[in-house]
This record gives structure tokens, C-alpha cells and sequence, in this order.
């Protein structure tokens, strides 16, 4: 047992990891629906079903990281109960894609009965009652847009109320006729919730996403190896394939779990648990980089074709220019305008990779791709000190330094506020 363990008391349960599975199939399944049409409309309509499927991840995640626990048989029932409906899904994303969501969407409706019943079984106060209400009502908009047409309206409708259930803190902080500050919300961020039973597990919360993300880069692993099977082994483009993909995914391991995943914990760690700043790093906060992955396979899958198409570099950089901002690793710590035209000018410059398909073969840009993440790895894990000795001297000044940060990355100049 390590360190951290011992001092959360809660590991991820063996149910979870199994309840994993059946995600990475689903997620698979999103991946390969941008292969068969690789245009950027795909990729929008992958980010919707990938944000429904995400969601459905989290609710089960916050479910046992707040009350789950391996030894009790109903806890692990509704986890194995949620696996059915949620295979049944896998099976039916690419009918999405085709204009044909009812099944899909009957049963994602069903999985989020089984949340809102295990949120009020045998018991929960208030705070559970309001999350049991929310799924049941996020059930209903399911139900309906598996009849109705514009599906795609009530599930945003069903996510962003789910998001803001989860995303809710310790109500009875707030104060009647007080408008906070921004210095009083980032303090109230990093305060523990007044109601005990509102506080994360912030290792058990880390470990989670992690080895969520281990699974989708396992993806990409996966990408790479089925391609390279197909090709012969005296094509240079077979190894450069092998290479590039495999490269890249150790890049992309590095990034986040050298630098990203400690930063994450101790921020939780600072808050007391606090379950706003938990959903705001974690449910939300990782939504970027975990797609952007699937994009990189999707990306990493077309480059590795016999005639790839335009659109497959392009995926592969994009996708890791939102996996570099998705995971804060450039969050130094710094107003200085000149660290915000650089974080800009590398993310930039990590987009324009894809030119380089004019004079180099896909697998090759993917090699030179898998070069600059590799780069990147190694200016992240410069900054990673940096990043953590300016967060244990201010927290505060910290997450409102990577907030405005990514505020102004959009925008940076010489006029930034220094």
C-alpha cells in the first residue's frame, strides 16, 4: 500500500475497473466512428456522444468515491447493474452516427435510473436526494429523445444539468445579498465542504481518472498495433508506424502522469476535499485531454492507411495541442506576457505540424509528431517544479493563475496583465 492510500483509506474497488472495461469498448467504438468518415463534422458529433458517455463514466465515479465500498454486495451490484446498459450503448454508437439514436438513448436513460437509485439507497441526506432527483430527471430527457427528434438538444439539456449538480459545492457557504469576489471563490474552492459528507477521496479521485486515462491511451496502443500488423514488415512505413504511435503514447503518459496527476491531487489535497474544485479539475477538467486522445487514435489510425486522407494529421496534432491545454502542464505560474505568446506560439506550433504532410508521408508526420510530444514531455517536466513550488507556497494565487492563464492563452500579448 502506498503512501497515499494510507492516507485516503480508499482505493479503487475491483467493480470499477470491470465497469472500465466496458467504457474503453464504447469508447473504441467513438473512436472508430471518425475513422469511417474522417471530416471535422464527425469529430464535433464524436465530441457530443464522447460527452454522453463521459458523463455516465463520472457518475459512477463520483458515486464511489463519495459512499462506494468494495465489501458491501449492493454497492457492487449497482456498479455491475450499470454495465449492462452501458454494453448495450457500446453497441449502439456507430447508430448514432447514422441518425439513429433510440437505443442509445433508452439505454443511457436506463443507466442513469440505476444512478438515481443508488444515490437514495438505503438512505442519503439532502445532497444525495438533490443528485437521486437529477438523474431521474436526466432519465426522462433520455427516454423522450429516443421518440422525439432534435435528440441532441435534450441531451445537452440532461448533461449540463448533471454537470451542475455535480459541480455544486457546499451550497451553505453562501451568503443572502453577498456577491463573492473572485478572490473569495478561489479561497472558497480550496476551503473544506462544511458537510462531511460532501468531501472527495482525492486519492481515490486521482488514481480513477488515471487509470481511466491509462485506458485510453491503451487505445491508441491498440490503434497502432493493428495497424502495423496489416503492413509488411520490408515497408519503412510499417516501422515508422510502430515507432511513431508507440513513441507518442509514452509521450502522452509522461505529460500527464509526470507532471499533471500531482498537481492535480495536491490542489484536491489543499481544499480539504472540497468536492466543487474536485468535479471542476477532474469531471470537467479532464474532459479535454481524455477526447483529445480519442481523436489522436483516430488520427493515428487513418495516418496508418494505405491512402490516408487530409484529415488524419490534422487530428493527430490538433488532438495533442488540446491534450497539452487540457492537462494545465504549461501552468507555470506566470502573468509575464512573454510565457503567454509562448504557451500560445507552442500550441501553435504543435497544429502546424500537419503541413508537414506536403513533403513527408502520414506515418512519417506521425513519427515527427511523437518527436514533439516527446519535446513537450520534457519542457513539462522542467515546469513541473517550478508548478508545485509556487502551489505549495499560494494555492490560492496558483488556481487563479492557471485559471487566467487559460483565460488569456486565446489571447496573449504584450498587453496581457503582468
Amino acid at each position: 500500500m502506498t503512501e497515499t492510500d494510507e492516507r485516503s483509506g480508499k482505493r479503487v474497488g475491483w467493480v470499477e475497473l470491470y465497469f472500465d472495461l466496458v467504457f474503453v469498448f464504447a469508447v473504441g467504438q467513438v473512436a472508430h466512428g471518425i475513422v469511417a468518415d474522417p471530416h471535422w463534422a464527425r469529430a464535433a458529433a464524436a465530441l457530443g456522444l464522447f460527452a454522453t458517455l463521459w458523463w455516465t463514466w463520472i457518475g459512477f465515479a463520483v458515486l464511489y468515491n463519495r459512499r462506494g465500498d468494495d465489501s458491501r454486495v449492493a454497492d457492487r451490484l449497482f456498479v455491475l447493474a450499470g454495465t449492462i446498459p452501458c454494453g448495450i450503448a457500446a453497441t449502439q454508437a456507430h447508430h448514432v452516427f447514422e441518425g439513429h439514436p433510440a437505443i442509445f438513448a433508452a439505454a443511457m436513460a436506463a443507466v442513469r435510473l440505476i444512478l438515481a437509485a443508488a444515490h437514495r439507497w438505503p438512505r442519503g441526506g439532502a445532497d444525495q436526494r438533490r443528485i437521486s432527483w437529477g438523474y431521474a430527471f436526466s432519465a426522462v430527457l433520455f427516454g423522450v429523445s429516443a421518440i422525439l427528434p432534435h435528440y441532441g438538444l435534450l441531451w445537452t439539456l440532461a448533461l449540463v444539468q448533471e454537470a451542475g449538480f455535480l459541480l455544486l459545492g457546499d451550497r451553505h457557504d453562501r451568503r443572502r445579498g453577498e456577491r463573492p469576489t473572485r478572490e473569495t471563490r478561489w479561497r472558497a474552492m480550496l476551503t473544506p465542504p462544511r458537510d462531511p459528507s460532501l468531501t472527495v477521496d482525492s486519492a481515490h479521485l486521482a488514481e480513477r481518472f488515471g487509470l481511466f486515462l491509462i485506458l485510453l491511451l491503451g487505445e491508441l496502443v491498440i490503434t497502432v498495433g493493428t495497424a502495423a500488423l496489416e503492413r509488411p514488415a520490408d515497408d519503412l512505413g510499417y516501422w515508422l508506424a510502430l515507432a511513431g504511435g508507440l513513441v507518442l503514447a509514452g509521450a502522452l503518459w509522461w505529460v500527464y502522469f509526470s507532471s499533471a496527476v500531482e498537481i492535480y491531487e495536491r490542489l484536491l489535497g489543499f481544499s480539504g476535499g472540497n468536492p466543487a474544485l474536485a468535479y471542476s479539475l477532474y469531471a470537467g477538467g479532464h474532459l479535454p485531454p481524455a477526447f483529445a486522445l480519442v481523436l489522436m487514435a483516430a488520427g493515428v489510425n487513418l495516418a496508418l492507411h494505405e491512402s490516408p486522407p487530409s484529415a488524419a494529421v490534422w487530428f493527430t496534432t490538433v488532438g495533442l495541442a488540446i491534450y497539452l491545454t487540457g492537462t494545465r502542464v504549461f501552468a507555470a505560474g506566470s502573468h509575464r506576457w512573454y510565457f503567454a505568446l509562448a504557451r500560445v506560439a507552442t500550441l501553435a506550433a504543435t497544429v502546424s505540424l500537419a503541413f508537414l504532410d506536403r513533403v513527408l508521408p502520414a506515418p512519417a508526420v506521425v513519427l515527427a509528431v511523437a518527436g514533439w510530444a516527446v519535446a513537450m514531455a520534457v519542457v513539462t517536466a522542467v515546469l513541473r517544479h517550478r508548478s508545485l513550488t509556487r502551489l505549495d507556497e499560494d494555492p490560492v494565487a496558483f488556481l487563479r493563475q492557471v485559471a487566467d492563464q487559460h483565460r488569456t492563452d486565446g489571447d496573449a500579448g504584450p498587453e496581457t496583465r503582468t
